[in-house]
């Protein structure tokens, strides 16, 4: 008659390799232990949460077992209310099918042969159930604590190097000693970076206005400058104390004291193996190496205490440009970020895509430009052929544009820089034509300028030159009349003649003729003569050398 249990339960416990239980071997994490946290996102994930804190509660006690009546009465107790026991027995068992509860033959209270072959479990959490409590343990304590910066732990890590100074310099020192140590230093060093981490992430997020009014934003504003203040006060001076003191350690003095400490990190394990030890004491190594980083920068890059103080520092400017946004607003300002909802939401009520451009061109004016850049063969057929600027860009014709422009963005291809052309004969050959056009006007002017008072009909026929010259005259005479019979005198816009022009009041007509036609108009009395006086003819000026460019060349 017992043969049969005997057998099940030698077969229960066939489930478990011996040499898993007997050397407590690490093994590996398979997919199926990820459907741990499947409950999480199930339809019932409420009672799912409420067994399973019946679990961790009880190992908190050190009870390892649960019997379906167990979690029923906890469950009873929590939420006064009666519990379906066959409900209780189903989540259980759906729980052990995603593997965060492990099932177990009961067989303590069996007083008859049918309890004894009816199925009856104890329930006890599972690896990966244990696992899972824990991450989700670490995540609600992540979500619910606040960021900060721990000052505090800038005082302990300071105390914790000296500690290190002094045991690198005896000869008898106790591993536990050297352990809780640097125990105690990584914890405090790892609170303070990742306190800081959170506090300066969420920072930015607590200063959006959207939640608070301006009564308690500004309280805030104040607490947390005194706070930063504070913070970066303390942080200066322990800093720059803390990495002289790490650079003053010893490099070869060090190293001993990890392998202590890493060989007492493995003194309760049952088999520790080179490997294990190898792995550890690379993982200490790093965590110094990591603690000496975040305090002392390189050329390159400056430390995280620095970068942290500079980060802490930013949040005051960010504080004043809260509040005046808030002034802004209460100042009845336009405030950009209401314009751009309201914009959002007509974007979102437009009848059609036609609505939606109408506003788009409204709103932002961003149309584009044809003038922007042009070549010499779209310029002539635009003058022969002209566009208005109102035509449509679908009617318009095409503007031709070069492929390496359209693919690129540029016009010339990457390389070498072109040589530099040498300009130096067109620069010669612009300067003896300016010399040249000078020696003209001078010419024209002397022509004119004879200093004589003399009717406009008694000039004669003049050359183009003068004639031009003349038309320039008279337009700067007459400009300067204001009355028919007014006589005037006037310097040219150059500077260098004088010119007097009066009527002649006897209604005459003057005929000034020239090769390209007749001039005729009212007659005056005119007296051009020059403000410097006689000038002599400069001589021509010797003609420029060329100023040959360098070219480098490979």
């Amino acid at each position: 008659m017992r043969t049969k249990p005997d057998t099940s339960c030698g077969q229960a416990s066939a489930a478990v390799p011996a040499d898993a239980e007997q050397t407590g071997a690490l093994r590996s994490t398979s997919r199926s232990d990820y459907n741990a946290f499947a409950h999480l996102t199930a339809e019932k994930s409420e009672i799912y949460r409420a067994v399973l804190n019946v679990f961790v509660e009880a190992k908190a006690r050190f009870v390892i077992h649960l019997r379906p009546a167990d979690v029923e009465r906890q469950l009873a107790e929590r939420s006064a209310r009666h519990a379906d026991a066959t409900a209780i027995e189903g989540t259980l068992q759906q729980l052990v099918a995603w593997g965060n509860l492990e099932a177990h033959p009961d067989t303590a209270e069996v007083s008859t042969v049918q309890d004894f072959w009816r199925v009856r479990n104890l329930y006890q959490m599972s690896p990966a159930g244990e696992a899972a409590e824990a991450a989700l343990s670490v995540f609600e304590q992540s979500l619910k604590r606040p960021g900060e910066l721990q000052a505090a732990a800038l005082d302990d890590i300071r105390k914790q190097l000296s500690q290190v100074i002094s045991l690198s310099y005896r000869e008898d020192v106790d591993d536990a000693e050297v352990f809780n140590t640097f125990s105690l230093l990584r914890q405090r060093f790892e609170e303070l970076t990742a306190q800081a981490q959170r506090f300066i992430g969420g920072l930015q997020r607590r200063m959006e206005l959207q939640g608070l009014n301006v009564e308690s934003f500004l309280a805030y504003k104040q607490r947390l400058i005194d706070y930063l203040e504070r913070f970066l006060s303390h942080l200066v001076l322990a800093a720059h104390e803390i990495a002289m003191t790490i650079q003053s350690i010893d490099p070869e003095r060090i190293a001993p004291l990890l392998r202590r400490a890493a060989e007492r990190e493995l003194v309760d394990r049952l088999m520790a193996t080179d490997e294990d030890r190898a792995a550890v004491q690379q993982a200490w190594h790093q965590r110094w190496q990591g603690l000496c980083a975040w305090f002392v920068g390189s050329e390159r890059r400056p430390s995280q205490a620095e970068e942290l103080r500079c980060a802490a520092r930013a949040a005051i400017p960010s504080l004043v440009a809260a509040v005046t946004g808030i002034n802004d607003r209460r100042s009845g300002r336009s405030d950009r970020t209401a314009d751009l909802r309201a914009l959002a939401r007509w974007f979102a009520e437009a009848e059609d895509d036609q609505a939606a451009h109408r506003l788009w061109r409204c709103a932002f004016g961003l149309h584009s430009c044809r003038h922007l850049l042009i070549d010499g063969e779209t310029l002539d057929q635009r003058g022969t052929e002209p566009v208005p600027s109102g035509t449509s860009w679908i009617g318009a014709p095409p503007l031709r544009i070069s492929p390496r422009l359209h693919v690129s963005g540029r016009y010339t291809a990457r390389g070498r820089p072109l040589q530099v052309i040498d300009r130096s004969a067109e620069r010669a050959r612009l300067a003896q034509q300016a010399a040249q056009e000078a020696q003209e006007i001078l010419h024209w002017q002397q022509m004119l300028a004879s200093g004589q008072r003399r009717r406009l009909s008694e000039l004669g026929e003049l050359p183009d030159g003068a004639f031009q010259l003349l038309l320039d005259l008279l337009g700067d005479a007459l400009a300067a009349k204001t009355g028919p019979h007014q006589a005037v005198s006037l310097t040219s816009s150059d500077g260098a003649l004088r010119i007097d022009l009066e009527p002649t009041n006897d209604g005459a007509m003057a005929v000034i003729r020239t090769s390209s036609g007749a001039l005729i108009g009212e007659e005056h009395y005119l007296t051009v003569r020059p403000i410097l006086g006689d000038r002599a003819e400069p001589e021509d000026p010797p003609p420029a050398e060329p100023v040959p460019l360098l070219v480098a060349k490979d």
